[in-house]
């Protein structure tokens, strides 16, 4: 089989859920030929730098923006009006991922962005014929109306509240299975808290915050630790800048009233969650359906309107995490759950949410919706 895993990059998100449906892939049918590809890697450098510095810019510095537009473009019927110019648009912006995708011609298309399923609904409007499966895989607990191109063959979500959002937005409830948002395999596998603690240097008797400030470096970080500083309770704290080495810079050289270790971007993500007891930060997807799948709760700040208000949402109904609002009123939500039995139910509702094994559920559903198409 030929399988053709598309990402885009917008957010550490979508890479990091291709990366994880990559890996599993592999695990399960090695023989098989298979490329995980940016589609952003085929369209012209001015074109890739609007798209991912645009979305970057308009998230950090005007997020009410992008939660007005996120919310007034959440409409199936008209998504659907604007199908052709939407398709026709993505088809010719990005004739280089066209041309990959009729040259390397697979027999499968994971999608884990709206991006290239509008590219591949545009080409088969165009040529109803044969047609790779195309598969679109929701990196969010709800599912924007963009996700919903009538060419889909096959949904992969994050919950069955997201299957039955979608089915009754019109897909049917047949096309679509939970299987949880895919993360890297590494989560389901068991760590050496104590191990990990060493070598950061951890103390056994405080508990660990996790502050992250995402992939990107982006959000209040420094204002947060700010904050921190303010409660009496003892505690020590991670903090993950990404890849902004200003940002990194900028809090290393601070002198803080708790312990504080200041990393860069990791790849380990799996063991500095397992050690925490409470993690900061934006409730993207993947974030959040990694946290879960170590058991650990969420503290959530400064999230962007839209996708991360559902994620919040979901979370908040199920006892897994906590929200503040204003940056002020972090030292007081911490003093009074730090310790507590609270936090440890809330850890205990995480776990019980947590799909560690959702990059395998994806392939598995993928495989099985393929085979009986064949038999079919």
């Amino acid at each position: 089989m030929r399988v053709l895993i598309a990402t885009v990059t917008a957010g550490g998100g979508h890479l990091a859920a291709a990366g994880a449906l990559e890996e599993a892939w592999r695990a399960l049918r090695p023989r098989d030929v298979l490329e995980k590809v940016d589609v952003l890697d085929f369209a012209s450098k001015l074109y890739r730098k609007i798209y991912v510095s645009g979305y970057v810019k308009v998230v950090e510095h005007v997020p009410e923006v992008y939660g007005m537009v996120f919310k007034k473009t959440d409409d199936s019927a008209k998504v659907r009006r604007a199908n052709t110019f939407r398709r026709t648009f993505a088809h010719r912006t990005n004739k280089g991922f066209v041309r990959h995708l009729e040259k390397f011609k697979p027999d499968v298309v994971l999608c884990v962005h709206y991006l290239p399923l509008e590219i591949l609904g545009h080409m088969r409007a165009k040529n109803p014929g044969a047609h790779p499966m195309t598969v679109c895989i929701v990196t969010d607990f709800e599912a924007h109306a963009f996700w919903m191109e009538p060419f889909v063959d096959f949904y992969c979500v994050a919950a069955e509240e997201t299957k039955s959002s979608l089915a009754a937005r019109g897909v049917p409830a047949a096309d679509i299975t939970a299987t949880g948002i895919p993360i890297a395999p590494k989560f389901s596998q068991p760590i050496d808290a104590a191990a990990v603690r060493r070598r950061y240097g951890l103390r056994d008797d405080l508990p660990t915050l996790l502050v992250l400030g995402g992939g990107f470096g982006m959000g209040p970080v420094a204002q947060i630790l700010g904050q921190l500083d303010k409660l009496d309770a003892p505690f020590q704290t991670l903090v993950v800048a990404g890849r902004n080495a200003e940002l990194r810079a900028e809090l290393a050289t601070q002198d803080r009233k708790h312990p504080t270790d200041v990393l860069g971007f990791c790849t380990n993500m799996n063991e500095l969650m397992t050690v925490a007891d409470l993690i900061i930060t934006k409730p993207g997807g993947l974030t959040t359906s990694e946290a879960m799948a170590i058991g650990r709760p969420l503290c959530i700040l400064q999230l962007i309107p839209g996708q991360e208000t559902a994620n919040a949402d979901f979370l908040l109904e199920r006892g897994a995490a906590i929200k503040v609002n204003r940056l002020e009123d972090l030292p007081f939500r911490l003093q009074q759950l730090l310790g507590t039995k609270k936090l440890a139910q809330m850890a205990k509702s995480a776990a019980a949410l947590g799909q560690p094994n959702a990059a395998r559920n994806v392939c598995e559903a993928v495989l099985a919706r393929a085979a009986a198409a064949d038999k079919g």
